[in-house]
């Protein structure tokens, strides 16, 4: 922070302070990382010749302090450029060092090689403290045995500050975000972890799923996400509502009975669907939360092998629905009653204006062992219907994602004897009451608001899991601020919801490259486009295509048109990808 520009910001004492505290867990796992094999070394050392080891070992701190000198002196020298942390995109430039030094002066160059030798000297010299034990005698035998037991019995905790401890999530860039301010996040987060964990999940983008040349390509994907918002009806009462996105974790068409599936199961949201602007084919743009969630917020379509919340340099620069908002004076906050670091999620949702999160830590020990995953779905939502009464911001959007309808199905309702049809129903209830107390708080005259789902989910288990009944989802806006109900039955992707909401908001989304007002006289091609592992769907008027891309081939055809949806369908995903390669 001293050499990046801290001094020049008005940070605080306690900024400083919570920099350093929030990036503990991550420095911690990186120690851990690193003692390790020094661990093994000392327990061979107890039985075998100590000089091979003391070899071994000097080897190792060398290489481990010139590795953490140059990557920390590069992470401090690159971030006044580049304004993030150290990641997989540097082995890129190194690939033409002419050119990767060719904007830095010789002497400032020379000063950071000049300063890499010093420190990874210095770095050295502190780990080769740890040879003297070598020099001692060898112990009894009988003192051997406990020894080693005693360095056995530490690799356990080593493992788990690897882990990041023993919540859901595993260590990710995410543990360190804690503030708004960006800078203050990336200075808590460990350079060398940056670094490693962002090559566990790097690929040339660009390479991917190359079907055409770039004519091919822009031929078939020109006019396919038009999003302009030519003559949209006005279905709200205001362009400035408060607004709930309430996202139900899993629910999918198949347990919906409006939308096809079975009857009884979500009675709540069956019911409701006449009162509100009901969307009834919106299609999930992917197959996880974490993948679900970009489309929703982001406005983003799902990637098959690809998950952008996970790679915070990429899912930053992203437009969002929560963006845009803050832009436009509201105040954001999230609520989810699990890990919210699962997934990097915390980073994601920081870096797109939410200000307040709500998370398993914020309600007690007994509460958040109410689920395998968490808080269960009634305790948040009381919770969230007390804070949105309680809430005195003119202008508010307000997240939430729902947790109770996931594996292991536990839940505290006696409905149904099919554990998955008994927390499907569970949450729906829960849902249920929210509403019917938010239409009795003061907050429904001027709310908006969204449900719809995170992923659509496959009850049946019959035949291929990812059929457009599985990713059949709802999409229902209701509240006070709908001006009267309708339903629109346009096929629409979940990553449609940002360009359709901003644009009944005045609120230029121009910037969500692949995110359509589907109420819009624009909206000339209804189609749904969505991924799962290593494959993608392609919905259109004429028919439907399944395309497997492992096994280079449509899997599932229905109606007309095939080749035509299923270049079109390449086409869009090839785009995808070479835009994520260029943010």
């Amino acid at each position: 922070m001293i050499y990046t520009g801290g001094l020049d910001h008005d940070y605080s004492l306690t900024d400083w302070i919570k920099v350093i505290w929030h990036g503990l867990p991550v420095d911690l796992s990186v120690a851990a990382y690193l003692t390790i094999i020094p661990l093994l070394l000392v327990i061979f050392a107890i039985w075998c010749n100590r000089c091979h080891v003391k070899t071994i070992w000097r080897i190792y701190n060398g290489i481990v302090a010139l590795l953490l000198a140059l990557i920390f002196v590069g992470d401090s020298a690159l971030y006044p450029f580049w304004g993030y942390k150290l990641d997989a995109s540097i082995f890129f430039y190194l690939s033409s060092p002419v050119e990767a030094f060719a904007s830095i002066s010789p002497w400032l160059t020379i000063a950071g090689f000049a300063l890499v030798i010093f420190l990874a000297w210095i770095i050295y010299r502190f780990l080769s403290g740890a040879l003297k034990p070598f020099d001692e005698p060898f112990a009894p035998i009988l003192m051997r045995w406990p020894v080693t037991l005693f360095f056995l019995l530490l690799i356990a905790p080593l493992l788990l500050a690897i882990r990041g401890g023993l919540r859901e999530s595993t260590m990710n860039v995410g543990y360190a975000y804690f503030s708004q301010d960006q800078y203050l996040n990336h200075s808590a987060v460990n350079p060398a972890f940056s670094l490693f964990s962002s090559i566990s999940k790097s690929d040339d983008f660009a390479s991917l799923y190359e079907y055409f040349d770039e004519d091919g390509r822009s031929e078939l994907f020109e006019g396919l996400f038009n999003t302009g918002d030519c003559g949209t009806p006005k279905l709200l009462k205001t362009e400035r509502p408060n607004i709930l996105i309430l996202v139900l974790e899993g629910f999918g068409s198949e347990l919906i009975g409006t939308l096809g599936g079975r009857e009884g199961v979500t009675p709540c949201l069956d019911s409701l669907v006449t009162e509100g602007i009901f969307f009834s084919n919106c299609y999930a743009g992917s197959f996880r939360t974490n993948r679900g969630m970009v489309c929703l917020m982001n406005g983003h379509p799902g990637l098959p092998v690809t998950s952008i919340m996970k790679i915070p340099a990429k899912s930053s620069k992203l437009p969002s629905i929560s963006g845009k908002l803050v832009e436009q004076s509201y105040s954001a906050s999230f609520m989810y009653g699990g890990d919210i670091n699962f997934t990097n999620m915390k980073s994601w949702l920081l870096s797109h204006g939410y200000s307040k999160l709500t998370s398993d830590i914020d309600f007690s020990v007994s509460e958040r062992k109410s689920n395998a995953w968490g808080v269960n779905d009634d305790i948040t939502f009381k919770r969230l219907l007390s804070e949105l009464k309680d809430n005195r911001d003119s202008l508010w959007h307000v997240g939430m994602l729902s947790l109770s309808s996931h594996e292991p199905f536990e839940v505290p309702y006696d409905k149904f004897d099919d554990k998955i049809l008994n927390s499907f129903a569970y949450t729906d209830s829960c849902m249920g009451a929210l509403v019917q107390g938010l239409k009795e708080s003061n907050v429904w005259d001027d709310l908006l608001l969204i449900i719809v789902s995170d992923h659509g989910f496959c009850y049946s288990r019959d035949g291929f899991l990812h059929t457009p009944r599985v990713h059949h989802i709802p999409l229902l806006w209701l509240g006070g601020a709908i001006a009267e109900p309708r339903t629109v039955t346009e096929l629409m992707n979940q990553s449609d919801i940002a360009a359709t909401l901003l644009g009944q908001m005045g609120i230029d989304h121009s910037d969500f490259l692949f995110s359509r007002n589907v109420l819009s006289d624009c909206y000339e091609y209804p189609f749904a486009f969505y991924t799962f592992t290593n494959g993608f769907c392609m919905i259109d008027s004429t028919g439907t295509t399944i395309f497997d891309d492992n096994a280079g081939k449509t899997i599932f055809v229905e109606g007309d048109g095939n080749e035509l949806r299923l270049n079109r369908g390449k086409a869009i995903l090839q785009t995808l990808y070479d835009d994520l390669d260029s943010r």
